[in-house]
């Protein structure tokens, strides 16, 4: 379990690429952030956002231009990597083919001058750990590209890091090996205990096995918090869209009471969300509706109406398409659980019914 105490501190770190002539790239921003002890956390976001430079500046691969990079209290930020309790998985592994899988695991223990038993020990101790005792004496080049990543995950735990960096290391496997790795993952890093840095564009990867998530877009941060709290709370309109499917309505304030507001939708009817931390202005307002929030009723019934376009069966849900009558497209997720979905063909035109409490605001 993560604890309070921080393990890294990114206090206003900015980074700037020098382009060609006198164009620059800032590719992070005045950037701020606590990463705690012992903690899964993510940097999400798409590519260019900065996740990447972040995680290079925290592994010492380069330097930022403004603001400190602290690992428990120290400042590291002008510290070579070597100098640093830190170590990357990188996406492409960087294993060496020609070494057995035991070597591999103890390259690193011998460039830091460790003693044959020590090491010999330590490697069997990251062996039992990522469940790879038999393999001890294969080349890396005849194992799979999962067992692959399971070794340098273990090359880079062996010199035992505060804190362990991965860059996408699972973007190269396939479906199946990247979701059973994903639960590896998080288990290497409760059982060992050290704090996991891991970068990914996936969203799916990133609820799956992280403690915290911060979004990033255009070098900067746009919220930091719990799978949770990201997938139910977006702050705005970008993380609302680049976590999870999301249906967005325009309102009006109608009416504000208890920190509760009212609000006529465009689409028709009136929907009563929650009144956000930023607060709420009169006016126009963007709600986010999550496709499993809404339910497909009869005609007659519901917040609004759609008329259905398309309808696409996913195995254990089926995604239903509709245009509202404002124009705007809406999802609905029905589980395809006996007696739950209510049965609908292209041109029908049924009700929707939002769940209580699920409506989100977002800010301007």
């Amino acid at each position: 379990m993560a604890s309070t105490a921080s393990a890294i501190d990114a206090r206003g770190v900015s980074k700037v690429f020098k382009g060609a002539g006198q164009d620059e790239v800032r590719a992070l921003d005045n950037v701020s952030v606590s990463i705690r002890e012992n903690e899964f956390f993510t940097l999400l976001g798409p590519s260019g956002c900065g996740k990447t430079t972040l995680l290079r500046l925290i592994a010492g691969f380069d330097f930022p231009t403004d603001g400190e990079i602290l690992l428990h209290g120290e400042n590291i930020a002008l510290l070579p990597p070597y100098k640093r309790p830190v170590n990357t998985v990188f996406q492409n592994y960087a294993l060496f083919p020609h070494m057995t899988v035991g070597q591999n695991i103890a390259f690193g223990l011998e460039m830091l001058g460790k003693p044959k038993d020590e090491t010999s020990q330590r490697v069997t101790e990251m062996l039992k750990l990522v469940r790879m005792e038999d393999l001890r004496d294969r080349r890396t080049s005849q194992i799979s590209g999962g067992q692959q990543q399971r070794v340098a995950l273990a090359r880079a735990l062996a010199p035992r890091p505060r804190v362990l960096l991965l860059d996408e290391p699972l973007s190269a496997l396939d479906y199946k090996l990247r979701k059973d790795m994903q639960i590896e993952l998080k288990r290497l890093q409760h059982d060992t205990g050290i704090t996991f840095i891991f970068v990914t564009h996936d969203q799916e990867e990133a609820l799956t096995m992280s403690d915290r998530i911060a979004v990033m877009s255009k070098g900067n941060i746009l919220q930091i918090g719990s799978p949770h709290d990201i997938y139910v709370r977006p702050v705005d309109h970008f993380v609302a869209n680049f976590i999870g499917e999301t249906n967005f309505l325009k309102g009006r304030v109608k009416t504000k009471k208890a920190g509760k507001v009212t609000l006529e939708m465009s689409a028709g009817g009136t929907l009563v969300a929650d009144i956000p931390e930023s607060g709420v202005s009169d006016g126009d307002v963007s709600v986010v509706v999550r496709p499993e929030n809404a339910v497909l009723v009869a005609p007659s019934k519901g917040d609004f109406r759609g008329t259905v376009e398309n309808i696409v069966y996913f195995g254990t849900d089926t995604h239903v398409h509709l245009r509202l009558d404002d124009g705007a497209p809406f999802i609905v997720r029905q589980q395809n659980a006996a007696g739950d979905s209510v049965e609908v063909k292209r041109g029908d035109k049924p009700g929707i019914s939002i769940a209580a409490g699920t409506p989100r605001i977002l800010k301007d």
